[in-house]
């Protein structure tokens, strides 16, 4: 059975973001549910590594299973997708005149798609 010490000393991500009411809010989403407010950065981060212990603690009392946290070691970084030659084109063509290699421009738009910065340009 794995210890409080054990999930404690593992490399969870945290969130921290200015909260509309003033101070600063922080969760660490492979923890769900747990997420706490501080005056400053400092607080707010202080204050999310006591409700990770609380967390844990209860889950391990409970018999609750413990999410470790999400890695990128498990990510290749490659993956395959078949798209139609119509489009194939249009990447190629794209590519070409922002002087970038595909995988650098596809690269660009996935980026900018998962966080919405990408706007409709025509051609």
């Amino acid at each position: 059975m794995k210890t409080i010490e054990y999930y404690m000393s593992l490399p969870y991500r945290v969130v921290l973001e200015p909260s509309p009411e003033g101070g600063w809010v922080t969760s660490i989403p492979d923890l769900p549910g747990w997420i706490t407010q501080g005056e400053t950065k400092e607080a707010s981060l202080l204050l999310i590594e006591d409700a990770k212990a609380g967390w844990i603690d209860l889950a391990i009392q409970d018999g609750d299973e413990i999410p470790e946290p999400d890695t990128t070691e498990k990510y290749s970084g490659k993956f395959l997708v078949r798209i139609p030659k119509s489009l194939h084109k249009k990447i190629a063509e794209r590519a070409k005149k922002e002087a970038v290699s595909i995988n650098q421009l596809a690269t660009y738009l996935f980026s900018a798609g998962i966080s919405g910065k990408e706007t409709r340009k025509n051609g």
